[in-house]
């Protein structure tokens, strides 16, 4: 199995690597370079939280805490709730 590199530095995964990886559409997947110039390529594994929930990881991270009155005064000015 010899896949070509497109012109974006695409590769498509042969179905035998694939059904051998466990992988399906959309799942992610690992590069890890190895000293010897190889690269070994696993499945992503994914945490409960991230698989249910993609912004999980995001979750608690914001470091500026305003209330959205604030941020509504900021965004579209002082009489953003003036009829």
């Amino acid at each position: 199995m010899n896949p070509a590199l497109t012109v974006k530095s695409q590769v498509t995964l042969p179905k035998p690597i694939r059904d051998f990886l466990g992988l399906s559409p959309g799942q992610r997947v690992r590069f890890e370079p190895l000293p010897d110039g190889r690269v070994a390529i696993s499945a992503a594994e994914l945490t409960e939280s991230s698989a249910a929930d993609p912004l999980a990881a995001l979750r608690g991270s914001a470091t500026v805490r305003q209330s959205t009155d604030d941020v509504m005064r900021m965004t579209r000015g002082a009489d953003w709730n003036q009829p």
